[in-house]
This record gives structure tokens, C-alpha cells and sequence, in this order.
């Protein structure tokens, strides 16, 4: 049986067509207001996908907030996200947007390689903790990036919509380019890791999502034992507006109580 229909978000959403062309907009608009605090395409492997854009804050850093975009690990780059880092500088943090080899070209593990490099070069580049957020297959990459299989600095995680488990991919036609298989699914699927020691969690959800995408929101902070918030009114498109916001509860959860 195919689940294409349980990962079709835009065709659930009202007016989903509009959101790429306002996304790409608002984060033009934001590099362009950034000025010299806009440092783009900053390579941390040699791969050609393997660069990341920081934005700083117009102060000392207070530390780095990490942001993976989604796309089903299939497309999308970090250029159509840059607006989401509008949250972190606003509160003195500095913000890191990484692109990764995406499929066919690349597995998921492979991705969850070049980020935890993306990470450890991000979080050398300033004092202060490192916090990892990202939403939707970017959110699985995120909550990777807290597993105890690896080891990175980093304080946090906030998965945003994540792809918790990857078995039920296998079952739609995403996994021509994914090439996903059960061992890759066992060691690459958070909900099936531990959660690192001394790194906290907390899982970020619309509460109008696609029921499988609140399926595994909830199944991830079952698993590693974390809170997880399904916010009100939001469906899987606009529940990342809450980063551009530094007064917003998502904000609040990535970075209160950290610096």
C-alpha cells in the first residue's frame, strides 16, 4: 500500500502554492536588511552542497542556532529559509543555514554526516551553546543531530514536523531517490536512538499537521522521553513563522535558559 497521500502536504493546505514565492521574498529581503552581518556560502566540506550561510547578530554572539531545511531530503536549499534567522539574531544569537548533498545523489546517512560537520564548524565559530533546530526532513536531520550515536557540541535540539521514524517512507514513491532499506531505517531513524546525555529535546509540531507528521512528533518524545508541543492553528507550512519572531513560544523553547 502507497502512504504518498499521508506525506502530501501542500494539496492540505489552503493557498499552498503561494508559499515557495513568499518564502523566497521574505528571505531575499532579509539578506538584503543583514547587510555585511550576512556571511554567505561559507563551505564546510568540499562538496558542492556543502556551505552554509551565517547570520549575526549587531553584538557578541550569545551562541549558534543550527537551522536544516526540509524537503524530504529529495530538494530545497538553505537561500529559501534565510528569513528564519530573523528570531535568533534578535536575541543576540547567531544563526547557521547549512545545504547538504540531497537525493538520489546522496543517503540519508550521508546527510547526517555532512551536518553534524555542518554543526561542529558552526558551533567553533562562536562562544556560547549550539542549539539545532530544522523542520521536516530537516527535522529528522536535527534530531540526529541530538542521538547518542554521535558526538557533537551541541546544547539542544528542536525538531520542528519531524520524519521520526523513517520505515513508512519506504512506502511511498519518495523512496525511488531515497533508496531507503530496514538497516538504513534502524540506524538512521531517531525514535529508534537514544537521546545524547546532557543534550535536552523538545519536539515541535502543528496541531493541524497531516495526522502522520503528528503521529511522529509523538512517537519521537515518547521514545526519547522530551516534551513536545503540537502549536495550535499552525499546519505544516506555517508552523516554522514562529523562528522569524524572538518573542514566540517556538523561539523561547530553542533558546530560553541556555544564555
Amino acid at each position: 500500500m502507497s502512504l504518498d497521500d499521508d506525506y502530501a502536504n501542500g494539496a492540505y493546505i489552503k493557498g499552498g502554492d503561494a508559499y515557495l514565492a513568499r518564502w523566497q521574498r521574505q528571505a531575499q529581503a532579509f539578506r538584503e536588511v543583514m547587510g555585511p552581518r550576512a556571511q554567505l556560502g561559507l563551505p564546510y566540506g568540499a562538496g558542492e552542497r556543502q556551505a552554509m550561510d551565517i547570520f549575526l547578530p549587531d553584538s557578541p554572539p550569545k551562541g549558534m542556532l543550527v537551522f536544516i531545511h526540509g524537503g524530504y531530503w529529495i530538494e530545497g536549499n538553505r537561500d529559501l529559509w534565510s528569513h528564519l534567522a530573523a528570531g535568533a539574531t534578535a536575541r543576540g544569537w547567531a544563526c547557521a543555514l547549512p545545504s547538504y548533498t540531497l537525493a538520489p545523489a546522496a543517503r540519508i546517512r550521508d546527510m547526517t554526516v555532512e551536518i553534524a560537520n555542518a554543526v561542529t564548524k558552526a558551533a567553533a565559530m562562536v562562544a556560547g551553546p549550539t542549539v539545532v533546530t530544522g523542520h521536516s526532513a530537516g527535522g529528522h536531520l536535527a534530531a540526529r543531530m541530538g542521538c547518542a550515536d554521535l558526538s557533537l557540541p551541541v546544547a539542544r535540539v528542536v525538531p520542528i514536523a519531524p520524519l521520526a521514524d523513517l520505515a513508512p517512507l519506504m512506502q511511498t514513491g519518495m523512496n525511488e531517490k531515497l533508496k531507503l532499506d530496514e538497516a538504513e531505517c534502524a540506524s538512521d531513524s531517531p525514535a529508534r536512538l537514544k537521546l545524547r546525555t546532557g543534550t535536552t529535546a523538545h519536539v515541535w509540531v502543528g496541531a493541524q499537521e497531516r495526522p502522520a507528521f503528528l503521529w511522529h512528533a509523538r512517537l519521537l518524545s515518547e521514545r526519547w522521553d522530551c516534551p513536545w508541543t503540537p502549536e495550535t492553528g499552525r499546519h505544516h507550512f506555517d508552523i516554522i513563522d514562529g523562528l522569524t519572531d524572538p518573542l514566540s513560544p517556538l523561539m523561547d523553547v530553542c533558546l530560553d535558559g541556555l544564555a
